[in-house]
């Protein structure tokens, strides 16, 4: 069965200086959605109120048709990846992973070079191991869609195609919303694609709308 997540009728201004005004964006388990936009165009911001720890002057977030107003006291159906390290510096790697109820072991097939930090704290992981723990307990957390904010930053090019290949393994099992300034990943591995401008998503159906829209040189 295929699930949907969706949000529109969201509007956030702050006075007259409006930052998001005419949003549709759907997201389905088995696909990729990704979303593209310039600095201070409203990503993080929507990614936020689609996950509910945010609140604009209206919005509307349905899972399956069902409107959800807190996503984020619902972990079995949305994870989130903010952009900046969310697990407290004190815990323990086996802390964390128990706490997510995500086996250690399987991360360490893919990333052996962790195989030996089980007992290592958050705080002692470099940066780059620090964004490669938290992609992956949000891709493997049970939920039926992960939102993944910049998951490729502070990552090697080898660290990023390893996330890329994780995204598009667990795409099998769950949607997954993405959005990250490095475009060219972001495309390669989404089934579908929106660029938000001006406060508006568009669904890009051709790739040149990118370009028309101001977005990128392809």
């Amino acid at each position: 069965m295929i699930h949907t997540l969706e949000a529109d009728g969201v509007q956030l201004h702050y006075g007259e200086w409006k930052i998001l005004s005419d949003i549709y964006i759907k997201c389905e388990t088995g696909s990729v959605t990704g979303l593209l936009g310039r600095n201070g165009m409203g990503k993080s911001t929507l990614m936020n109120l689609i996950y509910g720890c945010q609140k604009g002057q209206s919005q509307s977030v349905r899972v399956d048709g069902l409107r959800v107003s807190c996503a984020f006291q619902e972990p079995q159906l949305v994870a989130y990846l903010p952009q900046f390290n969310f697990i407290p510096n004190g815990l323990t790697l086996k802390k964390v992973f128990a706490d997510f109820e995500v086996t250690f072991d399987s991360l360490i097939e893919s990333l052996p070079e962790l195989g030996d930090r089980y007992l290592t704290k958050f705080k002692d992981l470099s940066g780059g191991q620090k964004r490669l723990v938290e992609i992956y307990l949000m891709l493997k957390t049970p939920g039926r869609f992960a939102l993944l904010d910049e998951p490729f930053s502070m990552l090697s090019p080898l660290w990023i195609e390893l996330v890329k290949s994780w995204i598009s393994d667990e795409k099998q099992n769950k949607g997954i919303l993405l959005t990250d300034h490095l475009y060219h990943d972001v495309m390669e591995i989404s089934d579908q694609l929106y660029v938000l401008t001006d406060g508006k998503t568009h669904f890009i159906k051709d790739m040149e709308q990118v370009e028309w829209l101001g977005y990128a040189k392809l």
